[in-house]
């Protein structure tokens, strides 16, 4: 790691600081966060990189997507494709494929959405985000806190708490048929508290056939009486939807018809889970407290994979259950330690049948009809943890953590074994099969992450902060046993990402900001190389990211969020004769942000407009094809019309603007996910 360029920027950032704020007054807007210490810390004195989104800032934005909550968090990049999935970037590239899905840590409540080893690129709407009462987003690595998977960031979807009993009901309609109810209604008496929280999605989809139905639910039970505090929650969710998949063909987005073309009318997705998690807190000394979070998770999900030749089905069923541990003591002093252990034990099942025999006369004879996967995998998760928190005075914070984590993967079979068909015979093509199942075997991965940091402290609003840390991720389950072509056995290691930022923050009555630099570097990076998982990929990546927010006396706030990086290939690989080292990973735009202006001329008025853009990047390694990037406007309305009664109006991409949500190179050709033109919701809440 090039350690040398992060301490001259790291140096660098003191200069940074104005010193017109330096001389601000004290702190008046600071807010609560957990998901960055496992613990409620003011965000302002956290080591490291966070961003919230309030429940109240949710209300206002009401996005069809998760994406749209999160635009105004700087280094954060949520594509959608269509429908409610979603691929994540977080200081990163979009990344798909082999190495892609598990890079980012999402959970509700601090419980990751799936078992480590079984993740989705598009696992977000298993969450509850729609009804969520804050969204954290935590960049850069967290394992030492959360283990697997939290290497290049966290997605957290905090759930309402009963809090005051407070109840509402809302409804909003919009273009293609697009329909939300949203409903949710609290009940506290004494020490006891019940909250019941549902939502209802239709949207017939901007693109033919691209329509889906979306539904929620959510209990919540709090108690507390001074000595336990518990809370539990049961979540179930439901998503049927069509994929509209993407166009291909130069630039083909911009064209107004063809963007609305479904070249894989008969693809689907159906997927359902069903999670409870409870938290259980008890002061068991003056200076020690004790939680423990028990959870329980089954998913099952299909769907057509239009996206490969021949058009498999896949089917793919999970359960899990877990614990995390933790004891906190001193929890809130200047000598603060959590320590505890997190255990899980999981089942994953997985089919892929090839139902119809290929049109292409390439693929008859690799790809027969039936069966081509058929397996069970069965984990075991035990990891111990320590982090320290130090006031060295009153001005100097010193932080420090460690986490030792075993995995286990126990993988059966239950087809033949090796490159043949599903009746065992060698496929009539030269190359063979298209698909390859390993025989049974286990496997056993070990990690241990670590992160070292300070805070300085100029004033009551001003401060420093640089962190170290170490981020990993377990090979995923299906990239050890979903194998190609001749590939027999999957010899690959866990991914670590080293990180290094250092950065600056402010926070007074009428201003805010943060600048954030960061150098990441990235080891054993897996990717398909001739549809062979390998992991002798390499990755570096280094940017800053900042947010500013000025308060203007005038009920005016304006803020910006920015991120300008580069995200580059670190190791020898060819296409053609053409070395990947040193050039751009695709889908990594330099820079990509938004800007947005909100006004409240009067009590209960809000108006906000928004403004989008991404920046150029290259849509396939050796950009071949460069995506030129766009930008587009968002305009919101909210205002109360009688007591008790909030009607609201957005327009999305105010100018029609055509753009992609996602562009890149699919053999050979260019291909786009075609993001949404102009777009009219309006509704009304109900607040009881």
């Amino acid at each position: 790691m090039n350690y040398k360029k992060l301490l001259l920027l790291s140096a660098g950032l003191f200069g940074l600081i104005p010193s017109g704020v330096i001389a601000q007054d004290a702190n008046k807007t600071d807010v609560l966060t957990v998901t960055a210490t496992r613990s409620e810390r003011l965000a302002s004195d956290t080591v490291g990189n966070q961003a919230s989104v309030s429940g109240d800032e949710l209300n206002f934005l009401s996005p069809t997507h998760i994406n749209e909550a999160l635009q105004g968090i700087a280094g954060a990049n949520i594509s959608r494709n269509n429908g409610q999935e979603s691929l994540i970037a977080i200081r990163s590239p979009i990344l798909t494929g082999a190495g892609a899905c598990g890079a980012f840590l999402t959970a509700q409540d601090g419980i990751p959405l799936r078992a480590a080893g079984f993740c989705n690129v598009n696992e977000l709407f298993e969450s509850f985000a729609e009804q969520a009462g804050r969204i954290e987003v935590v960049r850069g690595p967290g394992s030492v806190l959360y283990g697997s998977n939290a290497m290049h960031g966290i997605i957290n979807i905090l759930s309402k708490p009963v809090g005051d009993a407070s109840s509402s009901a809302s409804m909003e309609a919009g273009s293609w048929g697009y329909l939300k109810l949203n409903t949710t209604g609290a009940y506290q008496s004494g020490n006891t508290g019940l909250r019941v929280t549902g939502s209802v999605m239709r949207d017939g989809g901007y693109i033919e056939k691209s329509g889906f139905n979306q539904q929620k639910g959510q209990v919540r039970h709090e108690f507390d009486d001074g000595n336990w505090k518990i809370s539990s929650n049961f979540l179930v969710t439901n998503l049927d939807q069509e994929t509209a998949g993407y166009l291909v063909g130069l630039d083909s987005y911009k064209d107004p018809v063809l963007a609305r073309t479904n070249g894989n009318p008969e693809a689907y997705r159906k997927a359902k889970s069903f999670r409870y998690w409870s938290t259980v807190s008890k002061d068991v000394s003056d200076n020690l407290r004790w939680q423990l979070s028990p959870y329980l998770r089954t998913m099952d999900m299909e769907f057509l994979m239009h996206f490969l030749p021949g058009q498999p089905l896949e089917e793919n069923q999970q359960k899990s259950a877990g614990f995390q541990n933790a004891f906190y003591l001193n929890e809130g002093s200047n000598f603060e330690i959590i320590a505890g252990f997190d255990g899980e034990v999981a089942k994953g099942e997985l089919k892929q049948t090839q139902k119809n025999k290929p049109t292409q006369g390439f693929l008859v004879t690799r790809l027969p009809v039936g069966k081509n996967y058929d397996y069970e995998v069965d984990t075991k998760l035990i990891a111990g943890f320590i982090r320290a928190d130090i006031d060295v005075s009153d001005k100097l914070n010193l932080v420090g953590g460690v986490r030792a984590e075993y995995i286990k993967y126990n993988y059966n079979n239950r087809m033949n074994s090796g490159q043949v068909d599903a009746n065992g015979n060698v496929c009539a093509h030269s190359d063979g099969c298209r698909y390859t199942r390993p025989a049974d075997r286990s496997d056993t991965f070990n990690n241990v992450s670590f992160e070292a940091g300070m805070l300085y402290k100029f004033d009551d609003v001003n401060r420093f902060f640089t962190r170290f840390s170490r981020g990993f991720r377990a090979p995923q389950t299906s990239e050890l046993y979903r194998l190609q072509r001749s590939q027999l056995v999957a010899n690959i290691k866990s991914v670590k990402l080293d990180s290094i930022e250092a950065g600056i923050r402010g926070n007074a009555d009428d201003f805010s900001y943060e600048i954030t630099a960061f150098y990441m570097k990235k080891d054993n990076v897996i990717f398909q190389d001739n549809r062979i998982n390998v992991d002798n990929g390499k990755s570096k990546h280094v940017g800053v990211e900042g947010m500013f927010e000025y308060r203007f006396p005038v009920d005016v706030s304006l803020r910006l969020n920015g991120s300008l990086a580069k995200h580059q290939y670190d190791f020898e690989n060819f296409t053609g004769t053409t070395n990947w080292k040193g050039l751009d990973i695709d889908t990594a735009p330099r820079n990509f942000g938004s800007v947005q202006l909100n006004w409240a001329p009067a009590d209960k008025v809000k108006a906000g407009l928004e403004w989008i853009w991404m920046g150029e990047y290259s849509m396939d390694p050796v950009a071949s094809h460069k995506y030129a990037g766009h930008s587009y406007f968002n305009l919101r309305i909210e205002a109360e019309a009688m007591k008790n009664i909030d009607v609201f109006l957005r327009v999305m991409n105010i100018t029609n603007v055509r753009y992609a949500e996602r562009a890149d190179v699919s053999f050979g050709n260019p291909r786009y996910f075609v993001g949404k033109p102009r777009a009219f919701y309006g509704g009304a809440r109900v607040r009881f």
